[in-house]
């Protein structure tokens, strides 16, 4: 039978091309929205948390975006360039990674109706650049300057970062820890960054949160080593060793076998003339207190080395992780000592006290009134229980992150929604004065910075449409400052409120988020590489 004629068969379109990129492209923004959306209830004071359990069982609760996202077991591609934004938020500003997810899912959704419109992905990615860019100068001309001595400006930024946080009613506390500490690791006439690796964070169970303390020397969770020994030193020498106190071992492949009493005999004499020998130098320096580099391959100390340093009055503490070592020499001001050869006064650190302190079921050692110290400090968080104890370790970080951002640039600018309405209504006007394309495409994107007073809205309780209609209102009448109490339940001067934040975190929030968007606009085809 002849094959039939199909004269009915659609003509091949030019157009057909184009219907693939289109799906990729909406695809990629419904993944990222999704992901946005899923942690936009975590933004604000009144925002949820999350309960994560990882595979292994471990429970996480948390309302930091950065560690939800972490977190998440995300597959698609676009929804993990989310994820990877967060990040980015974390270690530029420390705080804000929800908002900078809440804000590109927000500019997707914009994008995805532009597209609807017929506008080309490119002329948006473009005028999105544009618009962030107008974005920082307008931030710029919101700021209030700040003088690092203002410690009451830099305790209320500190505040309003915890505020949205689980350990939010211990922020009392907390924040004048994070003052305090920042403002000893730098000097405040010439620092313009600070090095988060000179605030020790040491975490031990037991206690509440309120028992955190701020510590002018080092900590060690670790108990001394040795019965018999000393475990409170005044006036103490303090050496750092990276050698064993133990007998020498054989390389791995060799043993040694001794069938001879009298060998067997010598090899134990000599074993304990060794460590004497260690032991006996480490005295005759003058050394009171030794810490001991954790090792690997053999015991760092032996019970032998143990029991003749007790003898002798010099306490231990051994295990040190050899990721703490540079900070204990800048603490100290001493030398890591590689062998007995090198062991010298010189190389000593001195403090005032060394002690062993309880702490609930465990023990930590406390070192204070270091001779000479380096610029460092050390915060021991307490709490009932690991979640309790995770979550204000994080919460603590976000607001030492808060501090370092205003030692990078020295700006505030009011907090609660009040920023972004300002930039969407500039943006509005700027908008009018514009042509064509852009026009469309920074009106959109003005309408997308709404997301956070609506989102700070709906989380706190209040109906956000009305509140936003209000908040831009004020903000058409001039109230800049105008921002949404969500204590109170209304629109506020914010300033009074003491809701502040620093310049850099708004900044890099917009920038990273359009940023993002823009790469997840120019892509029109996921290739798979099996």
């Amino acid at each position: 039978m002849a094959p039939q004629k199909r004269n009915n068969a659609p003509k091949q379109s030019e157009y057909k091309d184009k219907d693939k990129p289109t799906q990729i492209r909406m695809s990629n923004i419904e993944a990222a929205k999704a992901v946005a959306s899923a942690i936009r209830t975590s933004l604000g004071p009144r925002g949820m948390d999350k309960m994560i359990q990882a595979a292994n069982g471990d429970v996480t609760i948390t309302n930091d975006g950065a560690t939800i996202l972490k977190q998440m077991q995300v597959l698609h591609p676009a929804a993990k360039m989310l994820v990877e934004l967060s990040k980015a938020q974390d270690v530029e500003a420390g705080d804000g990674t929800t908002s900078v997810c809440v804000i590109a899912g927000s500019l997707l959704d914009a994008c995805s109706k532009l597209l609807a419109k017929g506008i080309h992905p490119t002329s948006i990615s473009e005028a999105f650049q544009k618009a962030s860019a107008k974005s920082m100068e307008i931030l710029e001309g919101m700021t209030t300057p700040l003088d690092l001595n203002d410690r009451e400006s830099l305790l209320k930024s500190a505040s309003t970062s915890l505020n949205s946080k689980v350990v939010s009613q211990y922020s009392n506390i907390l924040s004048p820890i994070a003052v305090d500490a920042v403002l000893r690791v730098i000097n405040p006439a010439y620092a313009d960054n600070v090095d988060l690796n000179d605030i020790k964070i040491v975490k031990k169970l037991g206690g509440t949160v309120e028992d955190i303390e701020l510590i002018d020397g080092l900590v060690f969770d670790q108990k001394t080593q040795g019965v018999g020994g000393p475990n409170k030193m005044e006036k103490a020498k303090i050496g750092l060793i990276q050698f064993c106190i133990s007998p020498p071992k054989t390389d791995m492949d060799n043993s040694v076998v001794v069938s001879d009493y009298t060998q067997m005999d010598k090899v134990l004499r000599e074993e304990r003339q060794y460590i004497l020998n260690i032991v006996k130098q480490i005295k005759k320096v003058g050394c009171n207190v030794l810490l001991i580099q954790k090792s690997i391959l053999r015991d760092a100390v032996s019970d032998l080395a143990l029991h003749f340093l007790a003898k002798m009055k010099i306490m231990v503490v051994k295990d040190i992780e050899r990721e703490d070592i540079e900070f204990v020499c800048k603490s100290l001001n001493c030398r890591p000592i590689a062998s007995l050869d090198h062991f010298v006064a010189e190389s000593l650190g001195t403090a005032e006290l060394v002690e062993e302190i309880h702490t609930g079921a465990s023990k930590i050692v406390k070192i204070t009134g270091i001779t000479n110290p380096g610029r460092t400090v050390t915060v021991l968080i307490r709490g009932s229980n690991k979640l309790v104890l995770e979550e204000a370790d994080r919460s603590l970080h976000d607001a030492l992150c808060v501090i370092r951002c205003l030692v990078k640039k020295r700006a505030l600018i009011a907090g609660g929604g009040a920023p972004e309405i300002e930039l969407s209504l500039k943006l509005m006007d700027y908008a009018n004065s514009l042509t064509g394309m852009e026009q469309y495409c920074f009106r959109e994107f003005a309408e997308a910075l709404e997301v956070i007073p609506f989102t700070l809205a709906e989380n706190a309780g209040l109906n956000p449409i009305s509140t936003v209609t209000e908040l831009r209102n004020r903000h058409a009448q001039g109230e800049t400052t105008a921002g949404i109490n969500v204590r109170k339940g209304a629109i506020t001067n914010i300033l009074e409120e003491n809701v502040v934040q620093p310049l850099l975190v708004s900044q890099s929030a917009i920038h990273l988020a359009s940023e993002t968007v823009r790469s997840i606009m120019k892509i029109d085809d996921i290739v798979n590489c099996m």
